[in-house]
């Protein structure tokens, strides 16, 4: 029973038996007579574990609300319980009654996070000399409150998120029982303007990508471990579970099973990986009595070397080893090959055996991750959510099913389109789970009720993939700032290098706008970043000359390129380098040497190829009676006509699409139920599609 404070003003609206949790859907053991569920007169802790769906990258201590510190004491404790309670049951009868009006808080998360704002509060009151309780503060006090926070070098967003707080709870005041500061101390203002947060109002993000040189020998690793490592991890691991299951528990019969498996010379003593320090082999007893069917707690009778007939088992085996009958990879055969930095090649790992299978399985799920959180563009939380068997078909083409927790309360399934490589790092991981749901998880089975934060997976993986670059000759990972959000932003700025992909974009991203194209979040999200500009302008400009030497190999093969006056020039070009190339003796290297520096233009595109030079265009259509948009270079796309161009280029790869355009007008102007102006724009399209047949010399 809560004792009334003497500064209380009425009872609280809520009993001290009210559960916390009102209009929410309750996990099915909350649901059961008797559970524990937070009730308002818990004092000390309201603990949402086992009562709401708590998302799988949250830990256990990040799902409970604690009223500890300043919060303990009576007159912040109360206020405290009471304000959140407003704030996360909105529609509570009592707080409808009451008329206050507050934004529905979306879990316990958030919670803490006021709670924490209120213990701030009193810390700041009291180390201030204002009186210990608010009932005798004032809104100018509030108003140095934020002050002080800007004062102190906080971050807007935070100093946002405490003016917030304070603007609920003058929102709140006439409904609670202790008294507050009465009036709003910034009416009229946002909480925004309040606290000068311009972050999203020029419609950039802060989010910063992954450094290119962190980017790609990070995927690089990640990728040799799923693709080329896990097929011998996972085989050692399969292994040591068979020769686990069949093990005996008493070394009855032992002589007789050593000298069989002696007398087959495909049998070799398991020993472990030689140490710098000591090359010498050591033989691996515990691995060698699982491989003879005895289990590791029968060792002190079988090898012991205190009784005879374990000193004589000894010495046959120390005899076949010093033979050189040995094997670091008595569980696996031959590893994967890889060359490594000092020029060798061998095995990518010394030797798998069971104390390494951990680390490795570890290191597997951590490079899973990587490659999920790299190319999927998911959030951090979405792939923690990731169940078995998550890989589905939507809309015919492979994709992820998770849930989208971020922004939502109904936690609804979403389904983000996905490569190979990360339908591949998928099934590795959900091999290495032992969690019943879960493909992310703890690796061992005593921890499956533990949380995996992503921000650990990603700097575990680059310091186990550095610390092995030796055996495995991967590059090595440079050792920088890098975040789960980091990835999504990184992904999304490649993928809007490409034509047509900021629509792609905008879907993945779940920042859907009205108009057709991706909103101001998407393009800031895939805004280019300036450490990744030479690499994609390099990137970018070797696909280029790759697809202008196969053009060039192709005509002096003798076969078509192009058609029209754009496609006539080019093959000039070619013509002059392969004459060059003749008087000189020259080979392909000479070849490409002068396709290198010779000025050749050509902008590869979906219905022709543009030849204009971007800084003169003489000749381009496009910019006929045209409004060039200021510090724009080089022709229009949008206004681009391959019937009249001087530069357009018609390639062979082109003429399907403009026959099956020319049979469709033709479809839609020979039937009588289509429109006169329809009719119209199909004649038009028609002439144009013509022309274009017509410079190929087709058939029309």
């Amino acid at each position: 029973m809560i004792v009334t404070l003497p500064q209380q003003r009425r009872p609280p609206l809520f009993r001290d038996d009210e559960p916390v949790v009102a209009g929410r859907s309750l996990l099915p053991g909350a649901r059961e007579p008797g559970a524990y569920v937070p009730r308002f007169g818990d004092t000390g802790c309201w603990d949402f574990n086992g009562v709401l769906k708590r998302p799988a990258n949250i830990s256990a201590s990040g799902w409970k609300v604690m009223f500890s510190l300043e919060l303990e004491d009576p007159y912040w404790n109360l206020l405290a319980r009471e304000f959140i309670m407003f704030a996360f049951n909105p529609r509570h009868p009592q707080v409808l009654k009451s008329g206050v009006v507050l934004e529905r808080t979306g879990d316990p998360r958030t919670l803490i996070h006021i709670a924490s704002r209120l213990r701030t509060a009193a810390r700041w009151g009291r180390d201030s000399g204002l009186p210990a309780y608010p009932d005798a503060w004032t809104v100018e006090d509030l108003r140095q409150r934020i002050s002080d926070l800007a004062g102190a070098g906080i971050a807007s967003g935070t100093v946002r998120s405490h003016v917030g707080t304070l603007k609920s709870l003058a929102a709140a005041e006439p409904a609670l029982s202790l008294p507050w500061p009465a009036g709003d101390p910034w009416p009229g203002q946002s909480a925004r303007n309040v606290a000068r947060d311009i972050r999203d109002r020029t419609g950039k993000i802060s989010t910063p990508s992954v450094p290119p040189q962190t980017w790609f020998p990070l995927i690089r690793a990640a990728w040799a471990y799923i693709h080329d490592f896990a097929p011998d991890v996972l085989r050692a691991d399969r292994r040591i579970s068979e020769l686990l299951a069949v093990a005996s528990h008493s070394v009855f019969g032992i002589d007789a099973r050593l000298e069989e498996w002696l007398a087959d010379p495909q049998n070799k003593i398991p020993v472990h990986p030689a140490a710098s320090k000591d090359p010498t082999p050591q033989v691996n007893w515990n691995l060698l009595l699982l491989l003879l069917g005895f289990g590791a707690s029968t060792r002190s009778n079988a090898f012991s070397p205190d009784s005879p007939a374990s000193k004589r088992r000894r010495v046959l085996i120390l005899d076949a080893a010093a033979e050189g009958r040995i094997t670091p990879h008595a569980l696996t055969g031959e590893l994967h090959q890889v060359a490594r930095p000092d020029g060798s090649t061998g095995g990518w790992h010394p030797g798998l055996e069971r104390r390494a299978l951990t680390d490795l399985k570890t290191a597997l799920r951590d490079a899973a991750f990587v490659l999920v959180v790299g190319l999927s563009m998911m959030r951090d939380s979405e792939i923690h959510e990731i169940l078995r068997e998550p890989v589905v078909e939507h809309y015919s083409t492979p994709a992820i099913a998770s849930t989208k927790i971020k922004g939502t309360t109904q936690r609804p399934g979403k389904h983000w389109w996905i490569a190979e490589p990360v339908v591949e790092a998928l099934a590795v991981a959900e091999v290495i789970s032992l969690h019943p749901e879960r493909i992310f998880s703890p690796v061992t089975a005593s921890r499956q009720d533990g949380t995996i934060l992503g921000v650990r997976m990603l700097a575990a993986f680059v310091a186990f993939a550095n610390a092995n670059r030796a055996t495995t000759g991967l590059d090595e990972i440079p050792t920088t700032y890098i975040r789960p959000h980091m990835f999504r932003r990184t992904m999304a700025m490649l993928t809007d290098q490409f034509p047509g992909s900021e629509i792609a974009s905008g879907i993945q991203l779940k920042h859907i706008a009205a108009r057709a194209l991706a909103n101001a979040t998407t393009q800031s999200y895939a805004a280019s970043d300036t450490e990744w500009a030479k690499y994609l302008e390099g990137a970018l400009d070797n696909v280029k000359f790759r697809k202008i030497k196969d053009l060039y190999h192709r005509h002096a093969e003798g076969e078509e390129i192009g058609f029209g006056p754009g496609a006539e020039r080019v093959k000039d070009a070619f013509d002059q380098i392969a004459a060059t190339v003749k008087a000189r003796n020259g080979d392909a290297r000479t070849a490409e040497t002068l396709l290198r520096t010779t000025r050749i233009h050509i902008r590869f595109g979906m219905l022709n190829n543009c030849t204009a030079d971007h800084t003169n265009p003489v000749g381009a259509v496009c910019l006929e009676n045209a409004i060039v948009p200021e510090g724009h270079t080089g022709p229009l796309d949008e206004r681009c006509r391959p019937d009249r161009c001087a530069n357009s280029m018609i390639g062979p790869e082109h003429l399907p699409i403009y026959d099956s355009h020319q049979r469709k007008q033709l479809q839609l102007i020979n039937s009588p139920s289509t429109p006169a102006c329809r009719r119209d724009l199909a004649e038009r399209e028609l002439e144009i599609t013509r022309n274009v047949l017509h410079l190929a010399g087709q058939p029309q």
